[in-house]
């Protein structure tokens, strides 16, 4: 009976090895293409496994956020709710604006889309080294606060008319998820999405192997041609994304810092955090983190990532002599190739 029964099963398992093999052979014929383009200010870089190329979609995809999103888009759906018109907004900006709302309530508002007039303050005392008056940054103070801003029955209720809103700090995340989103639908689980530094990677790349990605290493480069690699990481099924204006330092009694505002303060943060790259299972959320964590320092970033294990970060800070140095969450040591 039992050598009738292995014979019957024989043929099955010859089926299911030629199938197999014939899965791996076709993935290993299907070519990547690489698109490369520009949206939202900057260049987006997509490699995916696919006979097809569907670059024309996915930039129509991302159009749609930028109609929904870009405060540099005139007929934005956020610069018309800057213009204080009454409209019903999309579902793009109700997805994100309600991320941004949940994220600034867990940062206590170290991540706010209201944010933008104070840093646009500061831009000018930046390059000058003449700060703003206590009295402009009291006054821009007013139209700042996440608190602020509602969305009741699909419009956003404003406690002042001249709050503006700014999603600059979690678009091209989005972005980067929505192009993810599409490709998924078209069936293709082998891709890399970046767009201006965010990243989302599933599967595997052309080497059949998870994808690697750097992180840059922060540089005194007023060029912003520095691409020096402080490290790379070996991942999959996961987003990426960095914050950090550490091209632009500013010092102070003789120690550096990046420069980021403080929503709560109006006045520039004193962490010794350069960098902060976050990966979370979706690109917004690691893209809004990422900035949280500048804003809030290393115990304040520490002390989120105990309260959400599904998110890990990789720091880069300034130590007391001005070396840098890295930290970085226990889970993502594996991940970090040549550790």
């Amino acid at each position: 009976m039992k050598k009738k029964k292995l014979i019957w099963q024989i043929p099955f398992l010859l089926i299911l090895i030629i199938g197999t093999i014939v899965i791996i052979r076709q993935q290993h014929n299907t070519p990547y293409q690489k698109d490369t383009g520009f949206i939202f200010g900057t260049i987006y870089h997509i490699t995916y496994q696919s006979d097809t190329n569907y670059q024309q979609e996915i930039e129509t995809e991302l159009k749609k956020v930028d109609q929904s999103l870009s405060p540099f888009n005139k007929t934005s759906v956020i610069t018309q709710v800057n213009q204080g018109k009454d409209i019903e907004v999309d579902e793009m900006f109700t997805e994100v604006f309600r991320m941004a709302e949940s994220i600034s309530k867990e940062t206590n508002g170290a991540f706010d889309i209201t944010v933008a007039p104070m840093v646009n303050l500061w831009g000018f005392g930046f390059k000058q080294g003449v700060p703003p008056t206590k009295s402009k940054i009291d006054s821009i103070k007013t139209l700042v606060g996440y608190e602020k801003v509602a969305l009741e029955k699909g419009r956003i209720i404003k406690q002042n008319p001249k709050i503006m809103l700014d999603c600059s700090a979690i678009a091209k995340g989005y972005g980067s998820d929505i192009v993810a989103r599409f490709l998924k639908k078209k069936g293709i689980s082998n891709f890399m999405v970046e767009i201006g530094g965010e990243i989302v990677v599933n599967g595997v790349s052309e080497k059949q192997v998870p994808w690697h990605i750097g992180i840059n290493k922060p540089t005194d480069d007023s060029t912003n041609t520095s691409q020096e690699i402080q490290d790379v990481l070996d991942i999959t099924d996961i987003a990426m994304a960095t914050s950090g204006n550490y091209r632009n330092f500013y010092y102070k009694n003789g120690k550096k810092y990046a420069h980021t505002i403080d929503p709560k303060t109006g006045y520039p943060v004193q962490h010794n955090i350069l960098s902060a790259t976050v990966l979370a299972k979706n690109c917004a959320t690691a893209d809004a983190y990422a900035t949280s964590f500048m804003v809030m320092g290393m115990e304040g970033a520490k002390q989120i990532l105990k309260k959400h294990p599904d998110l890990c970060a990789y720091l880069i800070y300034a130590d007391e002599k001005g070396q840098n140095k890295i930290w970085y969450s226990p889970s993502l040591k594996n991940k970090i190739l040549n550790k």
